[in-house]
């Protein structure tokens, strides 16, 4: 017989094939957003994506920790002020009180510190950074002419640029903003990025999950390859001067970019909290948009070797969400506010919706027909009809009592051999950031469990005395399923899931339920008592 498992109940089950976890804590950032205008819904995606792989390791038992925030410097914000006729710190306070703190609770982000880059925590750390690169010898002056793209804030090779179209026929525009770029000659301080070719591609070779996912990765060393100049990380103050005064000059502002990098490390204490520094940092991922993919893998694990820093374990470049075929923007008019999809759908469709519809990783459309079937079928219909199936039938016929289970047969077996591979499954996809898979995975346990009432018709055996036992099996194998879906599913639906595990076992709070437990069939105590569920996902009339 195989050893792998234990009789529970008289019966005899598999054990679980989800090791301990052997990492105590789990850092997760998503990048600082530009707060040049308010969220869009590929903002939510990103933050939503960074949230659901905390919320999983947290259900892991690791102390998990979120960070996210606010980019606030740069030529972009201070001339976006001033086109609003206010100051640029003036902006940036009403956007982010306004706009990106609701976000966030918005599409129910639990997050552990929310950092902004105007703040005296972060600008002090940015100039100790700074200080110590200077003294190390990796900064110098020197002059610099080229192209800048402000909405980037990124200076721009020849291969960058792309021909322009309408009003901007007959220029070179930049290729991600379709807007002509500047020519910009300056004398500035540089990062000697040139340095660090050799290191980095030694790190992608040395840490092969570095940058994911693969295509992501091939682009990377492929661009570290052909070579690396040296980085401007200065701005002149006769040019502008919204941004962190270079500690050794003080008539030169940081640039931008190398400003909000340094976030991930000062907002856990770097140069004041090394105790707290050292507990999270390596971060364990870094999620990104692709567009910023090269900012993270190649500029930010250089400026760390620098310091003598450890590089994050993971970058991890997802896609970009696709309106009509363009990537989602506000000046294009294909921006859609997250409380557009929240305020009808809620946040828990929103949050399924972005991460089971797209292949994280990959580019990804968003329509609203797609969201509107999805909502109906998946989650109302799969998963919300059968939450509230089972507990009404527990109510029904055991007056809410959860009944315990006779004899195992046939179907019963397949049920739990699918929900314990559901819960591997999905764990493993969720350690490769497959964020989609691991929901696929899970939801084969949803299909089962509908499936299975269907056949076993427990309303069909109820009216057999003599098959009591047989019924208090089905929904007993029934309750257990639902127990195992809000835990795998509580990082993705919060809400949903708190409200369903609390009616199937009131006396429990879900954080204190592990993945591990998921795995673990026939959790769920017999005579518990259940209590009334409410729709984890109403109607929504059609329009």
């Amino acid at each position: 017989m195989d050893q792998s498992g234990s009789f529970i109940n008289g019966h005899w089950l598999r054990k679980s094939k989800i090791a301990h976890v052997s990492e105590k804590t789990f850092y997760a950032t998503t990048p600082i957003f530009y707060v040049n205008d308010a969220p869009h819904i590929g903002h939510a995606y990103t933050e939503v994506a960074a949230d659901v792989l905390t919320r999983w390791h947290r259900q892991r038992g690791q102390d998990a920790y979120l960070l996210t925030g606010t980019d606030e410097h740069g030529e972009k914000v201070l001339r976006t002020a001033i086109a609003n006729q206010t100051d640029a710190q003036d902006w940036t306070d009403n956007l982010v009180n306004g706009s990106w703190l609701p976000l966030l609770e918005t599409i129910d982000i639990n997050n552990q510190d929310f950092i902004r880059t105007t703040e005296p925590r972060h600008k002090k750390a940015v100039q100790k950074f700074l200080q110590k690169l200077y003294d190390d010898g990796f900064i110098y002056q020197g002059s610099y002419q080229g192209n800048y793209c402000v909405g980037c804030e990124e200076y721009k090779a020849d291969a960058d640029l792309v021909a322009g179209e309408a009003e901007y026929a007959g220029q070179q525009v930049c290729a991600i903003h379709s807007k002509p770029v500047e020519t910009l000659n300056e004398t500035n301080y540089f990062f000697k990025l040139s340095e660090f070719q050799r290191p980095l591609l030694e790190l992608y070779k040395a840490q092969p999950e570095f940058v994911q996912p693969d295509s992501a990765k091939n682009e990377v060393i492929s661009f570290v390859s052909r070579g690396l100049d040296d980085l401007s990380i200065s701005r002149s103050k006769e040019k502008f001067d919204w941004g962190v005064d270079i500690p050794w000059d003080e008539s030169h502002v940081t640039y931008v970019w190398f400003d909000a990098l340094l976030n991930y490390v000062t907002a856990l204490g770097y140069g004041e909290d090394e105790k707290l520094l050292n507990k999270y940092w390596p971060a364990d991922v870094q999620v990104v948009g692709k567009d910023i993919l090269r900012f993270h893998a190649v500029i930010w694990p250089a400026m760390l070797m620098a310091a003598g820093l450890k590089p994050p374990k993971q970058v991890f470049g997802h896609g970009w969400l696709l309106v009509g075929g363009e990537k989602m923007s506000k000046s294009k008019l294909t921006g859609i506010a997250p409380e557009q999809i929240t305020d009808v759908f809620g946040s828990d469709a929103f949050r399924y919706f972005f991460m089971r519809a797209i292949s994280f990783g990959s580019d990804g459309s968003f329509s609203w027909e797609d969201l509107s079937a999805r909502y109906q079928a998946e989650l109302a219909n799969g998963f919300g009809n059968l939450g509230s199936r089972v507990v009404s039938m527990v109510d029904k016929y055991f007056d809410s009592n959860l009944p315990a289970p006779a004899e195992y047969q046939e179907p019963d077996k397949q049920l739990i051999a699918i929900a314990q591979a559901a819960a591997l499954n999905a764990d493993r996809a969720m350690d490769r950031g497959a964020i989609h898979e691991a929901i696929s995975s899970i939801w084969t346990l949803v299909d089962e469990l509908n499936n299975y009432i269907t056949v076993q018709q427990p309303w069909k055996v109820a009216k057999d005395e003599s098959q009591k036992e047989r019924l208090g099996t089905i929904l007993y194998c029934s309750a257990e399923g639902l127990r195992i879906l809000s835990i795998l599913l509580v990082p993705i639906t919060p809400k949903a899931c708190k409200k369903l595990f609390a009616s199937i076992w009131p006396d429990k709070d879900i954080s204190e339920q592990t993945i591990a437990d998921a795995a673990q069939w026939g959790g769920l105590p017999v005579g518990t008592k259940f209590e009334s569920l409410e729709s984890l996902f109403p109607r929504i009339e059609q329009e």
